[in-house]
């Protein structure tokens, strides 16, 4: 019972001891050494590792992919509008010696660095760009230029830029109103020429059916004339050899259309001529 007890004590004494010359780092962890406030090594891998009490200390570092998601910047873009750009970046610790010195080992502070450099490459990419060009055409390549050049930067402060996002870009509020009623304006005025040019082809239109109408009206008539002297033509032939075959009944023919003609059904005519006139010869004529 007494070498289990003295056991456990040389263990627990052991634990004691090991935790002043021992530290661990996980496999989520990186670490610097320092001597008397001096760095003396850093970038430690997970696992267990030396230190002198009192003489060294430890500072531990999240290794992990961080993330910086600010509100969003206001930038100038070549259309002469300000833009609300909402961004996130993601990073994570390079160098941990030089996040250290250049961050004062603070991931605020870090944060606050990526957040300058970063606006300084979002004011750089707008400025070239239209709000078209920045929401369709361009977009994949303003990201992309947007984590190199914040890549290139963020070395000096031991970070490594893992991903650059564009969650959103919206016209700053206090130009809305502007862009809304400019964008009436130009709205308005293609209107107006889809309204001006709509009516210079209905008129050119009109003309169009109205010139072919009167050439097909005159082409009509004419044709109606060439048909109409050709029945006058024929109906005189016919005329013509009627009277050479009995000129008598001709003419009594003759006659009795000029009275029908005369004379309406109502009765409503009224002619003032001699009895004896060769109009009435017919009234007067019995064959015996």
């Amino acid at each position: 019972m007494n070498k289990i007890i003295s056991l456990l004590i040389g263990v627990l004494i052991l634990a004691v001891l090991s935790s002043f010359f021992l530290f661990k780092i996980s496999e989520r962890e990186t670490a610097i050494k320092f001597k008397f406030g001096e760095v003396i090594q850093a970038g430690y891998e997970p696992g267990l590792h030396f230190k002198w009490p009192i003489i060294n200390n430890i500072r531990k570092f999240d290794k992990r992919i961080q993330t910086l998601d600010n509100k969003p910047e206001r930038v100038f873009n070549t259309d002469n509008e300000y833009l609300m750009v909402d961004y996130f970046v993601k990073w994570r610790i390079n160098d941990v010696r030089l996040f250290y010195t250049s961050n004062e080992g603070s991931i605020a502070r870090a944060n606050a660095n990526l957040a300058g450099v970063f606006k300084n490459a979002l004011l750089e990419e707008f400025s070239v760009r239209t709000l078209d060009q920045v929401i369709s055409t361009q977009r994949v390549e303003l990201m992309d230029n947007l984590q190199t050049i914040t890549e290139s930067k963020a070395e000096d402060f031991g970070m490594d830029i893992v991903d650059v996002r564009i969650k959103q870009i919206n016209l700053d509020q206090s130009v809305n109103e502007s862009v809304y009623n400019r964008m009436r304006s130009e709205r308005l005025a293609e209107a107006a020429e889809h309204r001006s040019n709509g009516t210079k082809q209905a008129i050119n239109i009109r003309a169009t059916t109205d010139k072919a109408v009167r050439i097909m009206v005159a082409e009509a008539e004419k044709q109606a004339n060439l048909i109409k002297g050709e029945g006058e033509a024929e109906a005189t032939r016919i005329y013509a050899q009627s009277y050479e075959k009995d000129p008598e009944f001709y003419s009594f023919y003759r006659s009795l259309e000029a009275y029908k003609k005369s004379f309406d059904e109502a009765g409503n005519n009224m002619m003032i001529l001699d009895p004896d006139s060769e109009f009435f010869k017919y009234f007067k004529h019995t064959k015996p």
